[in-house]
């Protein structure tokens, strides 16, 4: 069978920079196999549903050029590829009713917790595996329940004194649980939803997959997949879990301490390619340690070998290095283009002043912050050389040439004993507010000779009248 991966999100809000690295990583081995690469949507946890993010997903994958074969929009062989459009068929009360009767579930008429009691219990370090009020209940008992009209959820049974394992094809090692400390897990809810547990096992068996690549905050759930592919009769897939993405610190990834979403990252100007090739490299690595990958490149060198045994961090000076090369690559015309959605500077005006900050860009947001100082005079806040400023608003007012300017400014700096270096930095700060910018006759020549007159003149005392 030829090789069959998915990227399986909850429509829950942003997609995370984490979950695109999921689907970029089951994308590559996909088509590197020449396999199949499908989209499923799980929306069946309708407290945590957000109405809008399962568009925002589309939306983003395709913005990375991360496109599936078979799965919404597009179709395919094995659909629906929503999850709650799949309900219906009754695909997941099947499973469910058949290990009910295989002994291996149980029906569960206890109360759902609320986020309190859930809440309060994890505070108490209260952790019950087992549910003891339904796990034993006769048939007998069962059926009178029903009679009075109790309509129970399904609960996994899991087996006591046993062990369960799989071989991890990401760490390279056999994972193994002991059975005492899996949870009987909720598969199917009282109104016939199913749960995260059993609607993977049950729609990655249906579309046929062979390789699950997921996120290693789903392996304290393996060892519940494992026991449903076994007891449903199905063949279990190859599961391999990527290891966490950690902030410097060395903590996880958190809105508090920053952009964490695909979204943010582009609406802070950084390019999709350069996001996308900077997360290629945060747990793989290429075996001739090469950077720069376009995804076609990626795809073709991708080998789930490379893929690191330890957490990666996420280094966000290495994501800017990463959007400086993709931006210096850009024609200007192309450069334009995209800093008009950033900015809210006219077309023509960016063409005059991109070149002269374009090797200083490291997102297309930075280019209002490089460039604010031609729409504004800058505030007379620091102390400069007046003396310095008259004479080189004298020189200006007779010849306004750069090379006059120089020769000039040397010959007063060797007069006065002054350093060439500060002379111009008096200028510089004079006329931008900033003591770093573009070449400052460049600067000078697009403000103008009436306007860069005008800027120093104000450093300088009035005269009277």
């Amino acid at each position: 069978m030829s090789v069959r991966t998915r990227f399986a999100p909850s429509p829950t809000g942003y997609l995370h920079i984490g979950s695109l690295r999921t689907a970029l990583y089951a994308y590559a081995f996909a088509k590197n196999q020449h396999g199949t690469f499908i989209l499923r949507i799980e929306d069946t946890d309708r407290n945590r549903f957000v109405p809008g993010s399962t568009e925002k997903i589309y939306d983003q994958l395709k913005l990375f050029g991360i496109i599936w074969d078979e799965g919404p929009l597009v179709g395919g062989p094995y659909g629906p590829y929503i999850q709650s459009e799949r309900v219906d068929s009754g695909i997941y009360r099947k499973a469910a009713e058949k290990l009910v009767a295989q002994g291996q579930a149980f029906y569960c008429f206890c109360k759902p917790q609320t986020k309190d009691e859930i809440k309060k219990a994890h505070e108490n370090k209260i952790s019950q595996m087992r549910d003891t009020n339904c796990r034993n209940l006769t048939k007998v008992e069962v059926d009178k329940k029903i009679t009075a009209g109790e309509k129970p959820a399904i609960r996994l049974k899991v087996p006591d004194n046993e062990v369960v394992s799989y071989f991890d094809f990401v760490v390279k090692k056999e994972i193994t649980w002991k059975t005492e400390y899996v949870d009987d897990a909720m598969l199917l809810k009282s109104d016939g939803i199913p749960t995260y547990q059993l609607g993977v096992v049950v729609d990655d068996v249906a579309m046929e997959m062979t390789h699950i690549i997921r996120a290693l905050e789903w392996l304290p759930s393996t060892p519940i997949h494992l026991l449903l592919f076994k007891y449903l009769g199905f063949k279990t897939p190859e599961i391999g879990h990527l290891t966490d993405i950690l902030d410097p610190a060395g903590g996880k990834l958190s809105k508090r301490k920053g952009n964490v979403s695909t979204e943010d990252f582009i609406n802070a100007g950084y390019l999709p390619e350069a996001i996308l090739n900077f997360i290629m490299l945060v747990g793989w690595a290429p075996k001739d340690n090469r950077e720069m990958f376009t995804l076609s490149e990626f795809v073709e060198n991708f080998n789930p070998d490379g893929l690191q045994k330890a957490n990666a961090a996420f280094h966000v000076e290495k994501l800017n290095w990463f959007n400086q090369q993709y931006l210096k690559k850009l024609s200007l015309t192309d450069l334009t283009d995209k800093l008009t959605d950033f900015t809210d500077t006219d077309k023509a005006t960016i063409i005059k002043l991109l070149p002269l900050v374009r090797d200083r860009l490291v997102t297309l947001k930075d280019f209002d912050n490089l460039t604010d100082y031609f729409f504004q005079k800058p505030p007379l806040t620091q102390s400069l050389n007046q003396e310095v400023i008259k004479h080189a608003a004298d020189t200006l007012e007779d010849k306004f040439d750069g090379k006059y300017l120089e020769e000039k400014a040397r010959t007063y700096c060797a007069e006065k004993n002054i350093k060439v270096g500060d002379y111009f930095m008096n200028l510089r700060v004079a006329i931008t507010g900033k003591s770093a910018t573009p070449p400052l006759w460049d600067v000078m020549l697009i403000l103008g000779k009436d306007e860069t007159m005008e800027r120093l003149e104000i450093w300088l005392p009035r005269k009277n009248n």
